[in-house]
């Protein structure tokens, strides 16, 4: 199957991302959500971000606006009306995630894919969801979109072979390394990493040092780019919560137990990077 169209919904930080590369590589994309200023800030960013990649040198101008050319912004679902594949990249919350695949199923053409930038819940049940399950598959993108190569594809119980050969297909024409992985709790991904952050969250709790000393120690003492508590930021503490929540139900192991510091900082609205604050505090976006 080949994919010419990709509509992506969710308009956050993923979700442009996504829609970011797939303009990039030639796709006609748009990119859905409900919330018009959220609409309005990522298609800026990905602006923003493709201005960056000219300043360096990766990008010519005249390919920017190309690509920019080739992204637009729908309010609604009915967007995806056109797709051969649909990229959902909504919050961590598995009962939406659900909903909009049911939406999604009854709008988008019959041989249009379904896949899920989930970080960790079961593409077998968001499949299930739909009267398509050979054509749901997990493709969860790594954070930044734009720079990091990876993408993890996860097949669901009932994924098709060639549902899976196109996923891989598209991820190598947008200069991404797939990876496949089983549908299970995390995938390899957040099954590896959101145990050391949250350890590293009750080695915080516990006063064993602070934020800044449990990073330099991660990324002085072990070669980490980022320390976990800022990759934490970065990602979100809500997301991290979410992941480890569903891992701890869904494994039912107790070294999945979020800290009870994540929950209170999350409760209190501190949830990183996006928020100005988290476990490290960050200047106020502008403009």
């Amino acid at each position: 199957m080949k994919i010419e169209s990709v509509a992506v919904v969710g308009a956050g930080t993923m979700g442009n991302g996504i829609a970011h590369v797939c303009a990039l590589a030639g796709l006609q994309v748009i990119l859905v959500d409900a919330d018009p200023d959220a609409l309005k800030g990522a298609l800026a960013r990905i602006g923003g971000n493709m201005s960056r990649q000219v300043a360096k040198g990766r990008l010519d101008a005249a390919g920017r606006e190309r690509a920019l050319a080739r992204i637009q912004g729908d309010g609604s679902l009915a967007g995806a009306a056109a797709a051969d594949l649909v990229i959902e990249a909504v919050p961590e919350v598995a009962e939406l995630k659900g909903r909009i695949f049911r939406e999604l199923d009854a709008l988008a053409p019959a041989h249009a894919i379904l896949a899920s930038n989930t970080s960790s819940i079961s593409i077998t049940g968001i499949a299930a969801r739909t009267e398509r399950p050979e054509r749901v598959i997990g493709m969860h993108f790594m954070n930044p979109v734009p720079v990091m190569r990876l993408v993890e594809i996860v097949r669901g119980l009932r994924t098709s072979s060639a549902t899976v050969a196109a996923v891989v297909g598209l991820a190598r024409a947008l200069g991404k390394t797939p990876v496949e992985a089983r549908d299970f709790p995390g995938f390899v991904s957040n099954r590896i990493l959101m145990p050391m952050i949250n350890e590293a969250v009750f080695a915080l709790m516990e006063g064993v040092a602070d934020a800044e000393s449990i990073d330099a120690v991660m990324t002085l003492g072990m070669n980490h780019p980022m320390g976990p508590l800022a990759l934490a930021d970065l990602i979100g503490l809500d997301t991290c919560l979410n992941i480890l929540e569903v891992l701890h139900r869904e494994i039912g192991d107790d070294r999945y137990r979020p800290c009870p510091l994540l929950r209170q900082h999350v409760a209190a609205g501190w949830l990183g990077r996006k928020t100005g604050r988290g476990f490290h505090s960050y200047r106020p976006r502008t403009g």
